[in-house]
């Protein structure tokens, strides 16, 4: 988020998640003014409408202050009220445009984002014009609401905008988004002076207001109205029962402006001060640790690791912080914090200031060390009991381990952002790549075990393009070779075959430069399986002849086997029948040699599909039969039944429509006892 809800009522619900079921939400105070226009500009027609035309994209509402003006919380409060008419049944998603140092976040990762919200999977290694036109697409037949927090620019807002004017887009940003037509702001000041004594009242209680309420709103103007500044002081004020608020309001008179803050912003970097400077050395050195805390979130075992504490400590201060405002949570059972946006360059600064840039470094090592444990851990449950891997688990302290494999997932589901966060602030800070590396890998194993290769494909190929970058900046050329092989794997399985191939021809350079046998070999049969998927035949059997000269120096019988079948496969679609035939008997002969039978039988089965487009339909006939033969040795009965089938096939056209019957009665009695078989039919010569 970037600014602070408008009370302490309960937590709130960080950008793109959902709270958990039974939080109440926070008690919205004020901006009846504001709230009133926004509604009403909803219902006033656009630029379009008022020329005739019909909308041809969705319109949008700005919502404009500074940082802690509460703009975060009045968008949230119009989007209930507005879900609340039924307007807009898809529900509502949401996104960040700003991350915690400032920074504008690219449209790539913004677009996934809200196609994950959608229950969407963008296609891996899409660009941001490409997620983009991904998301306008699937909110096409859609009514949503989209709120899109601390937008830096039009620019960044733009390519997000839905095509559809069902939908509405709810933006918050410091400006105006010049750029975007027919946008009016709704510019936010302070709190007017009766809402920001309610918020007071709700935090500290309604008796120390009455007692005197003329200097409950001094102190609110003190406060300059912003809600950030007077939640903290709130929760400073709760936290002694004792101060009065005319003491409070003195405190923060005398504490000196910094001569380098804007006007606007002294109110809420005073507050904080009086705040930070009240904590106990410990709870103050955390607070200040956590602007390390990736992507703004931390738990308990963040805090822990970041200041060297116990975790139970490190809990009871992350809750501390939460009444005092410096922190928001979601309320969960296992509670995740987030530090609210316009207190993080406050943290940044301070940190900086006070602490010494090997302490930082420490502490930063320090947390990524621990969530590659928990990592580590989140993997190793999975595994069957009496592994390697779970004895290694029994070893570590309670608190990192998993009770169960769904307590694991539910774990890696929640921190997601974070740990993603985490991987690319331990690429990007460039001084512990040793550690990075090992992060990395741990995410990458949790979440293909946790999530499958296929649903995690696009935070995998983010992850390899990390790993990329650190062995580029390593000069480590094996595991530049590992990246690129990765990530054209996933270039080829989208679609990008061409990119696909540019990166395996990378990865065999990486691979020749590391001397490592296995990244050439695989690279080598990786272009030509691209020069394949391209229809250059000519090309791919060349690569494949490179990979296969390569496995036969190394004795590798089963890639040998592999390789002749491909080789054949290639040959078969270039109308090279000789050469192709004669890779698959070497093929067969390479399995039967390594004892594989049902490889041995799909390979005679090609061998007999070359035989048949090359006009020998006898030889065909006979080597389909052997390879029935070897799938019924191999007990393998689904690709028996397929044989059988192909057989029938095989016999229909020399004549024999009597034969070809039976086969396939053999073939359907096979497949009454295991199901439908694997489709391997005869077809024309033109396939």
């Amino acid at each position: 988020m970037t600014d602070q809800v408008v009370d302490a009522s309960g937590p709130a619900t960080a950008a793109g998640t959902e709270g958990p079921s039974g939080v109440t939400p926070p008690q919205f105070f004020g901006r009846a003014r504001e709230l009133k226009e926004l509604k009403a500009d909803v219902e006033r027609a656009g630029l379009d409408t008022l020329a005739g035309r019909k909308a041809a994209r969705a319109r949008v509402l700005l919502i404009a202050g500074r940082p802690g003006s509460g703009r975060t919380a009045l968008a949230e409060e119009l989007t209930r009220a507005l879900l609340g008419t039924g307007d807009y049944p898809d529900g509502l998603l949401r996104a960040r445009l700003t991350d915690l140092g400032g920074t504008p976040v690219p449209t790539e990762r913004t677009a996934r984002d809200l196609l994950d919200q959608l229950e969407v999977t963008g296609p891996p290694g899409a660009d941001g014009d490409e997620l983009a036109e991904s998301l306008r697409e699937a909110l096409a037949d859609r009514r949503v609401l989209l709120l899109l927090d601390d937008a830096a620019d039009a620019e960044q807002v733009d390519p997000l905008l839905p095509d559809s004017p069902d939908c509405l887009v709810v933006a918050t940003a410091q400006g105006p988004l010049t750029g975007i037509p027919g946008v009016r702001p709704c510019t936010l000041g302070g709190l007017d002076a009766e809402s920001a004594v309610q918020l007071l009242a709700r935090i500290i209680g309604q008796v120390r207001i009455t007692v005197d309420p003329r200097t409950a709103e001094s102190l609110a103007e003190e406060c300059g109205g912003q809600p950030a500044a007077l939640v903290m002081i709130g929760g400073w004020l709760a936290a002694r029962p004792l101060v009065s608020v005319a003491d409070a309001a003195k405190q923060l008179r005398e504490l000196p402006d910094d001569a380098e803050q804007s006007t606007g912003a002294r109110p809420l970097v005073r507050a904080f001060r009086l705040v930070q400077e009240s904590l106990p050395q410990p709870a103050a050195r955390i607070l200040r640790l956590l602007a390390l805390a990736p992507a703004g979130l931390a738990d308990a075992h963040t805090a822990s690791a970041l200041a060297g504490c116990s975790v139970s400590a490190a809990q009871s201060t992350l809750d501390d912080f939460v009444g005092l405002g410096l922190l928001r949570t979601n309320g969960a059972e296992l509670p995740q914090y987030e530090v609210p946006g316009c207190l993080a360059p406050l943290l940044s600064a301070l940190l900086a200031d006070r602490d010494r840039p090997a302490e930082i470094q420490l502490a930063r090592a320090r947390m990524l060390e621990r969530t590659v444990r928990q990592l580590q851990s989140c993997r190793a449950v999975t595994e069957p009991e009496g592994s390697p891997a779970r004895g290694k688990l029994a070893g570590l302290p309670r608190s990192l381990r998993f009770p169960h494999p769904e307590a694991a997932a539910a774990w890696l589901r929640t921190r997601r952002p974070a740990l993603l966060a985490s991987a690319r602030m331990a690429v990007e800070d460039g001084e512990l790549d040793t550690l990075a590396r090992r992060l990395v890998a741990a995410l990458v194993r949790a979440l293909a075990v946790h999530q499958g290769t296929e649903a995690a494909a696009p935070d995998l190929y983010g992850l390899h393009g990390l790993v990329l970058a650190v062995a580029e900046r390593r000069e480590l050329h094996r595991e530049r070779a590992a990246a690129l092989l990765n990530l054209a794997d996933l270039d080829a399985r989208t679609g990008r075959t061409r990119e696909a191939l540019a990166r395996y021809r990378a990865a065999l350079d990486a691979g020749r430069a590391a001397k490592d046998p296995y990244a050439t070999g695989r690279a080598m049969e990786s272009v030509g399986g691209a020069y394949a998927e391209l229809g250059d035949f000519h090309r791919a059997s060349d690569w494949y002849g490179r990979a296969l000269a390569q496995r036969l120096t190394q004795g590798e019988r089963a890639e040998e086997a592999r390789l002749y079948g491909r080789l054949g496969a290639v040959h078969t679609y270039a109308g090279q029948y000789g050469e192709a035939l004669r890779n698959w008997r070497a093929a067969a002969a390479g399995y039967r040699r390594l004892g594989d039978l049902p490889a041995q039988a799909r390979a005679l089965s090609e061998a007999a599909r070359v035989q048949e487009y090359a006009g020998r339909p006898q030889e065909s006939l006979h080597t389909c039969q052997e390879a029935v033969e070897w799938a019924r040795q191999a007990k393998d009965v689904r690709l028996q039944a397929a044989l059988e089938l192909r057989l029938a096939d095989t016999l229909d056209r020399l004549g024999d429509p009597a034969a070809a019957r039976l086969h396939r009665g053999v073939a359907e009695r096979l497949l009454a006892k295991e199901g439908p078989a694997c489709e391997i039919r005869s077809g024309s010569t033109e396939n």
